[in-house]
């Protein structure tokens, strides 16, 4: 994976026309899915799909007349600091809400990416032509207001700024829900292990202790060096990195606190009640933040929980 800074020339070009190609046809399936209950919007998609091939064309015929006709293969994925696309437009019932928050995220992403390439740009053809795509796609931001007044009532939209929800879900929830999901579920098996092994409060609690900050440290670290921030808009890289570590030392504190209790049963008990209510928590933030039906979630985390809990009992009682 290389890093944005270390690209030639050629490659940004190239990177600049696979990720035109890609947005256009997310734009396109946008306009298919939507056309039918919402015609207006999916009219302004089929214009946007329309709009990111003719950057695509100009961006061709740039790389043709400075670097020929061969093309060097490179996407988002081979390039640190791109935000996966998370592919919404695969989902059985497309939200509108939830398409105009993917295709601001995209314009966000793409006038960024134009404005650093522009600005390492040394050839002027390519420079001008990079810099007024970067103009472009900071004025499609304007569209996720057109898609609220146009088919979002006031009841869906009253209270949220749509912007600030969607950095505070890029720069926090998401990587603090990761770390939230991971010392939870995953510190159940070696702190309940440990108890049934050891029947020791004291011995139980160092070694959730032990397993809840290497946890966190660990998925902090993951997440600050995963993605530098600066093209994808989720922010610096320390404050995901410590969203996350201190969700994960959380969530596997949870349960580790409890034995701090010198009854062994009483414990365990309070620890078990403690779990339910993790899990809960982490239902209640993948309904409320990334449109997971709570049902679902809820189902998911318990089972995934259930499964690594009795992992750990087993272990520990043989």
């Amino acid at each position: 994976m290389k890093r944005f800074e270390d690209l030639s020339e050629p490659e940004t070009l190239a990177l600049a026309i696979a990720n035109e190609e890609e947005d256009s046809r997310i734009y396109a399936t946008f306009a298919m899915r939507l056309r039918a209950d919402f015609p207006a919007t999916a009219a302004v998609f089929d214009g946007m799909a329309d709009e990111e091939g003719e950057h695509r064309n100009a961006l061709l015929a740039l790389y043709e007349r400075k670097f020929g006709r061969e093309l060097p293969l490179i996407t988002r994925q081979d390039v640190r600091g791109f935000l996966k696309r998370n592919p919404v437009w695969l989902a059985e019932e497309l939200r509108i809400d939830v398409v105009r928050r993917q295709a601001a995220i995209m314009e966000l992403e793409a006038g960024e990416f134009y404005s650093r390439a522009a600005a390492r740009a040394r050839d002027t053809e390519v420079r001008r032509l990079l810099g007024d795509l970067a103009l472009i796609e900071k004025k499609h931001g304007a569209l996720a207001d057109r898609l609220t007044e146009t088919h979002l009532t006031e009841a869906a939209v009253a209270g949220e700024d749509a912007t600030a929800r969607r950095l505070l879900v890029l720069q926090v929830v998401q990587p603090a829900l990761a770390g939230l999901i991971d010392g939870s579920v995953s510190t159940l098996a070696p702190i309940f292990a440990a108890a049934f092994a050891t029947q020791s409060t004291h011995e139980t609690f160092l070694v959730g202790l032990a397993a809840s900050v290497g946890a966190g440290i660990s998925m902090g670290l993951t997440e600050a060096m995963s993605d530098d921030g600066a093209i994808t808009g989720r922010g610096r890289p320390w404050i995901r990195g410590l969203a996350c570590g201190l969700a994960t030392a959380i969530g596997g504190l949870g349960h580790t606190l409890p034995y701090l209790i010198p009854d062994f049963w009483t414990a365990t008990i309070v620890a078990g009640a403690i779990v339910v209510l993790e899990l809960i928590a982490i239902a209640w933030i993948r309904w409320r933040y990334m449109e997971t039906p709570f049902g679902a979630a809820l189902v998911q985390i318990v089972l995934g929980g259930l499964l690594v809990l009795l992992a750990g009992i087993a272990i520990g009682s043989g």
